[in-house]
């Protein structure tokens, strides 16, 4: 009976085992897990740019999956279709969205944001696609542009800044104001010697300041304690007397039946008065001009 497990079928499932082995291993390195249960998705783009085969698929930062294939679509030209693997468990709202991210150092990958649908894509069916802006498309877009504008502004501060330290009236300025700062420490000095001749002038006199209103003050005392020891009672009491005799006084001035009413308030005796004055100025007049008619002189 001839052999079934001869030397060359030995050799050739070892090169078939070791070939399976080879390709488990390249997908194992490449972080293709074929043994675990996946979910697959399809998503397509028009530039899949730094996106390759086990790329990480993410939710909020979360990896959930893995790019498992990417094939030109050859039956929709412009189109690169994308095979995702997602884990077992997750499902995907029909609002969801695959987008392509970047960063510099790890490449690109994709995003999922899970939309708020109830409905549920199928498995296998495609979902909506799109891309995030990288950072060399945001510097481009958003960066480069404000330093285009900013450089003429630039370029005229430097031009600016260049005739100002080339113009001669900056070193004119610069000795001016050395010389103030010489003649600022100068009267800084001046002061201090002023100070230390003066201050101590200045303390004895309001030292005998001091003195002398420690004297005024005890002057003060002195007349105070005087003034306490007047008979201001006595002095009192002769003051409102007095005012009350003349209160009497002006009350009979106003009252016309008194004496002292009579001859301020009586229109007559003042009308007689008046006449009486008016006739002896008249008589003093005529006796003036005619004395001999009120002087007889005889000579013996």
């Amino acid at each position: 009976m001839r052999r079934f497990f001869t030397k060359e079928v030995i050799i050739g499932l070892c090169v078939a085992v070791a070939i399976l082995i080879l390709c488990f291993g390249i997908e194992f390195l490449k972080g293709i897990n074929v043994f675990k249960p996946s979910n697959f998705y399809v998503a397509q783009y028009e530039n899949v740019e730094g996106l390759e085969i086990a790329a990480p698929v993410l939710i909020d930062g979360y990896k959930v999956g893995q790019v498992r294939e990417i094939n030109f679509n050859y039956s929709n030209p412009g189109k690169i279709e994308v095979l995702m693997a997602l884990n077992k468990e997750l499902h995907l709202p029909v609002d969801s969205k695959a987008l392509i991210g970047s960063t510099l150092l790890s490449g690109s990958y994709i995003d999922i944001k899970l939309g708020q649908s109830s409905e549920m894509l199928p498995l296998g069916s495609e979902i909506m696609s799109g891309s995030t802006p990288d950072l060399m498309s945001s510097i481009s877009n958003d960066v480069l542009p404000a330093v285009s504008a900013m450089v003429p502004k630039i370029d005229s501060l430097l031009v600016s800044v260049n005739n100002l330290v080339s113009d001669p009236s900056l070193e004119v300025s610069i000795k001016n104001i050395e010389t103030l700062t010489a003649n600022l420490s100068a009267t800084s000095q001046s002061l201090n010697t002023l100070m230390n001749r003066q201050v101590p002038g200045i303390l004895n006199g309001a030292n005998m300041a001091v003195t002398n209103l420690d004297t005024i003050t005890a002057n003060l005392s002195i007349l105070s304690e005087e003034l306490n020891r007047l008979p201001l009672n006595q002095t009192m009491e002769n003051v409102n007397g007095l005012t009350a005799n003349l209160v009497k006084f002006t009350g009979n001035l106003n009252n016309p039946n008194s004496t002292l009413g009579e001859l301020t308030q009586d229109s007559e005796l003042y009308d007689k008065l008046n006449r009486l004055t008016a006739d002896i100025d008249s008589l003093i007049i005529d006796i003036k001009k005619n004395p001999k008619r009120y002087i007889s002189i005889k000579l013996l």
